[in-house]
């Protein structure tokens, strides 16, 4: 699929060729088997903390229940705010991974079957309706789980990855993104991951500029 994908972007925008080419195929990471509920759980406890810290946080919370490979909900229902905070977690994040539990319990968040049988506009507008699960959050779940066509507007690296692509002098908003990414529909998943990808290239040659300064003609 991704293949197509990349047949596809490079058609409709010479600049993605050329991005394509540079970079590659996509790489996707492997499908960790996680459920919905595990994913959502996670994405709250590493949510404006950097990777280190929210993987020990989550490891914490992880040892609070060492009879599962992941608490059910009902056990996280059940589980003292105490420890919780002496895990590393703040007040509204415990707030926020409680009413995940709630909502898993009473069928909001789908199984992994389920969701696959679910659009993506109707996940999102199921699944905002937790605390503290945002839009970008949902879209980074579905592209997780393989979805094909999901473009996170907000998102600061896939509008930054535009703007470099593209020359500009400051990101596009989010609405006029989504007008920009609808000719890269239905693979608008694979365009954000190239984003990314010159977002990340972008910072690697900033450095370099700064310390070699700016190039002087012959």
């Amino acid at each position: 699929m991704h293949q197509k994908a990349e047949r596809h972007l490079s058609r409709v925008c010479p600049k993605f060729k050329v991005l394509i080419k540079r970079v590659g195929p996509r790489v996707e990471k492997p499908d960790d088997g996680r459920s919905p509920y595990a994913k959502l759980v996670r994405a709250i406890a590493h949510q404006q903390l950097n990777g280190r810290a929210a993987e020990t946080i989550f490891n914490r919370f992880l040892g609070l229940f060492p009879e599962h490979d992941f608490p059910p909900p009902a056990h996280i229902l059940a589980q003292p705010e105490a420890d919780l905070r002496a895990a590393g977690f703040s007040f509204s994040k415990i707030a926020a991974i409680r009413d995940i539990a709630l909502k898993t319990a009473e069928g909001v968040v789908p199984e992994r079957d389920e969701l696959h049988a679910l659009d993506d506009d109707m996940l999102i507008t199921r699944l905002v309706t937790i605390r503290g699960v945002g839009r970008w959050t949902v879209e980074m779940l579905l592209m997780d789980m393989g979805r094909p066509d999901v473009l996170p507007v907000d998102d600061f690296g896939v509008r930054e990855g535009y703007k470099i692509l593209h020359g500009l002098g400051e990101q596009p908003k989010p609405k006029v993104l989504a007008e920009l990414g609808q000719p890269w529909a239905p693979y608008r998943s694979t365009a954000a991951w190239y984003l990314w990808r010159a977002a990340d290239e972008h910072k690697k040659i900033k450095p370099l500029t700064a310390v070699a300064g700016p190039a002087t003609s012959p």
